[in-house]
């Protein structure tokens, strides 16, 4: 198997893809919006990628947080309230905002599991500042990182109820960043007590069953290389510091924060002591330049994955009831 999570092109696996993933052997998929149509549609694909794999706990993974981060969206599905909806309430209502953002990850779980999806790419615990770039600040839980760290368990018990493995992100914090990383490389200058903050939620959530780095230069840490590519803060931050032993994945290695070939920040990623690299675009030429580049997946993180994956339990609960009681608590604020 190899350490890499790969993107697919359209509605249903092409002939060529087919072909591919079944010598590649990727961990495993993530979904977009160019891969969502219906029910029907989209449980057929993620059925045909069990099917092809022969693993019926083959990671599917998708961004479904809610607000401008959907890919599932109306007509065919709700809409869901982003971070900052919780936030709100929790000005005025702490244990409510908590009850809510739990209800609501927990919704989230049982619609994804309906389709076949088993891991969402939330909940975000970066701490965000008043000139945090909108690419993260219209998304996060607030500047208070025990407030962040107070709804990101709750969202990631709600997924669990729900039946899906959560993914917090971004370590080790996308919270002071002014760019976007989809098309920037963020230099953040704080210090290394000043980024205690951004660390916080992170060390509460450190038991998570999966992670996702930063594409961002911490000049405290590591000026030279992004935290992506970095051994320094995948080692001495992440796994030390934050004492995170979950799986770790890397943000789309696609955003234009990184540079290089797909294969050398594939490659680059995984020396760093990523477990995993997150390749989003379908890019047939891409993907083999990944494959070719990269070993099979190391002992230490197979089992990582193999921890995170038992965590998945039946789905529990009542979407209908969850949405809610979701929407009496947020009526709150």
């Amino acid at each position: 198997m190899k350490p890499v999570i790969f993107g697919l092109s359209g509605l249903s696996l092409t002939d060529d893809e087919r072909a591919f993933f079944a010598e590649s052997a990727p961990c495993g998929f993530i979904l977009f919006r160019r891969n969502v149509e219906n029910r029907t549609q989209l449980r057929a694909l993620t059925d045909s990628l069990r099917a092809l794999t022969g693993r019926d706990d083959v990671p599917i993974l998708i961004d479904q947080e809610g607000g401008r981060v959907a890919r599932m969206a109306p007509p065919e599905w709700p809409a869901f309230p982003a971070g900052p909806a919780f936030d709100a309430l929790y000005e005025i209502a702490p244990m409510s905002a908590i009850e809510a953002a739990r209800a609501n990850a927990q919704a989230i779980a049982l619609m994804l599991v309906e389709v076949g999806i088993n891991v969402d790419c939330l909940p975000l615990l970066d701490v965000a500042q008043p000139d945090t770039t909108d690419a993260i600040s219209t998304r996060a839980y607030g500047r208070e990182p025990q407030r962040v760290a107070a709804m990101g368990r709750a969202v990631i018990d709600g997924l669990r109820r729900g039946g899906v493995v959560g993914v917090v992100k971004h370590m080790p914090g996308h919270g002071r960043t002014v760019v976007d990383t989809h098309y920037h490389l963020p230099t953040v200058t704080a210090s290394d007590a000043e980024l205690d903050i951004d660390l916080a939620p992170f060390i509460a959530l450190s038991d998570a069953p999966m992670g996702m780095t930063s594409h961002i230069v911490f000049e405290a840490w590591d000026a030279a290389r992004p935290a992506t590519l970095s051994p320094v803060i995948v080692h001495d931050i992440i796994r030390t510091r934050i004492g995170f032993d979950g799986l770790l994945m890397t943000d789309d290695i696609d955003m234009k924060a990184l540079s290089g070939t797909a294969g050398e920040k594939a490659a680059g990623a995984l020396a760093a002591g990523c477990d995993l690299v997150l390749d989003c675009w379908a890019r047939m030429d891409e993907m083999v330049d990944i494959a070719g580049r990269i070993g099979d997946m190391p002992d230490a993180s197979r089992a990582r994955l193999d921890r995170a994956m038992a965590t998945i339990k039946p789905g529990e609960g009542d979407f209908a009831e969850l949405i809610a009681k979701r929407d009496a608590l947020l009526a709150l604020a």
